[in-house]
């Protein structure tokens, strides 16, 4: 048996990308506010303003300039002086939501806007809609893999789950998740939540589940994408715990 080790332990492969790194997006990169688009490149930039994940920077003369609304204020940022701006489209407005990047940026940025992702009402790479409020990384690697390695969740000494083989989802630099059958799940602690959550690589959750041990209310302690992205089609409707909040048994067989 494996017991896994607490959070603060690293048995997972961390980010390599560095605060600040810049790099070329292959891809068509779109978003609409109210009906209109907003901009439409293929000159994006992925921009890690920290190292787990990028955002978009679109080049400022791909950007449709009747919804820029200029605020006059320049602002000092990590990668250099932008000059603020708001969205107005549709009969929407979105005050302060863009900056836009002056000839000190950082290499590969000046020229380019930084658009508040809530900002907007969808993002589009090529034709396929965005979730999660950030384009996914290049340099993150997510696999969705079968395992005949049985299983046990607890929490206080309470069993919260327990099976005979999973699937397991390794996700770069995040701890390993292990996704069981809803038979699995002893719901006679586990109580629905109202939570839900996005993720870029796999989608929006259709379910979540707090504990209840010993009068205690843990809350959010496990998850459901009942309808996951096609790249991690197996977890469609199997259940996740956080490793954080629980004790997770694993056969190491």
């Amino acid at each position: 048996m494996t017991v896994l080790p607490v959070a603060a332990d690293h048995d997972y492969p961390q980010m390599i990308a560095e605060t600040n790194h810049v790099e070329p997006a292959p891809r068509r990169v779109r978003a609409t506010l109210g009906g209109e688009q907003i901009f439409d490149t293929t000159r994006a930039r992925y921009v890690w303003e920290w190292p787990y994940y990028p955002q978009y920077y679109i080049p400022a003369d791909d950007i449709d300039p009747r919804f820029l609304v200029d605020e006059h204020h320049e602002q000092r940022l990590r990668q250099g002086t932008a000059r603020r701006h708001g969205l107005r489209a549709g009969g929407l407005d979105r005050p302060g939501t863009v900056r836009v990047f002056g000839d000190d940026a950082i290499n590969g940025v000046a020229g380019t806007a930084r658009f508040n992702w809530d900002a907007l009402d969808a993002w589009y790479e090529e034709d396929e809609l965005l979730f999660g409020g950030h384009p996914r990384s290049p340099y993150v690697r997510v696999d969705a893999l079968r395992s005949a390695r049985p299983i046990k969740v607890a929490l206080g000494g309470v069993v919260l789950a327990r099976a005979e083989s999973c699937v397991m989802v390794f996700e770069t630099g995040l701890r390993t998740r292990y996704y069981l059958d809803r038979s699995a799940l002893a719901l006679d602690v586990l109580e629905p939540s109202d939570t839900v959550t996005v993720c870029p690589y796999k989608g929006v959750t259709s379910h979540y589940w707090s504990a209840r041990v010993d009068g205690r209310l843990h809350e959010d302690v496990a998850w459901s994408y009942q309808f996951p992205t096609r790249e991690l089609l197996p977890i469609a409707g199997l259940v996740a715990f956080y490793d954080e909040k629980v004790q997770i048994t694993l056969d190491s067989r």
